[in-house]
């Protein structure tokens, strides 16, 4: 199964941090985010990596470079102005393959066992499968409801739900009805929803959306403690 990371951002809310620095690198315990990610995927097994880059992109493409010091290939996908996570994702598609994919933000710490996707099969009416996780203090009312039977569903009024990790298995399909260019992801999601071809799962394990100079500090520091 291929993955993508999803790195071309602007990092606007990281700055200063992102002015000179692309968000993907920017250092959690002294390793760059990005290579976080990629460790944890060469250790599950994930060998073919796409990686979407363009504000500050060849300083990615210089650090990571082919990915053979991790175990992996890795190819990059340059826009040549942030296209958003949806629009990203459409103009990697050709590099994707058919088959679904995984696909993560490049600004999230995660622990996930990232394994169980790999041997994960979307359901027959399925065309996505987002891992969500508890809300975060920044995000208290979530983005999303689950359903007994494992379908993502409409936040209800006054409900609180779960909130996308980043994280998520995708199949080219789910991406059929939008066209090239900038597009953000959420619309596409609340489509799946109509449809009830939005599938999901909590992971309740280590997880931050490292959004700010100061969620990335607080990250850093916790990180370092533990050893």
């Amino acid at each position: 199964m291929k993955v993508m990371i999803l790195a071309a951002g602007l990092g606007e809310r990281m700055r200063p941090l992102t002015e000179h620095t692309p968000k993907a690198l920017l250092e959690v315990g002294g390793t760059p985010l990005v290579a976080h990610h990629i460790c944890r995927l060469a250790a599950a097994g994930y060998d073919e990596l796409v990686i979407n880059v363009s504000h500050l992109g060849d300083q990615i493409v210089e650090y990571c470079g082919n990915g053979s010091r991790w175990g992996v290939s890795i190819a990059y996908s340059k826009e040549e102005s942030p296209l958003e996570t949806a629009g990203g994702i459409i103009k990697a598609l050709p590099m994707l393959g058919g088959s679904p994919f995984l696909v993560v933000n490049g600004d999230v710490w995660i622990d996930y066992p990232f394994a169980q996707l790999a041997a994960y099969s979307l359901r027959t009416d399925e065309n996505a499968h987002l891992v969500m996780v508890p809300n975060p203090p920044q995000h208290p009312a979530g983005d999303f409801q689950l359903s007994n039977d494992n379908w993502i569903e409409t936040l209800a009024p006054n409900a609180i739900g779960f909130t996308y990790s980043g994280v998520g298995l995708y199949s080219q399909a789910f991406f059929d009805d939008t066209a090239p260019g900038k597009a953000p992801l959420r619309p596409l999601m609340d489509a799946a929803i109509r449809l009830r071809r939005l599938g999901g799962e909590i992971y309740r394990g280590p997880w931050e959306d490292v959004g700010t100079p100061e969620r990335l500090r607080d990250l850093d520091i916790r990180v370092r403690e533990q050893g």
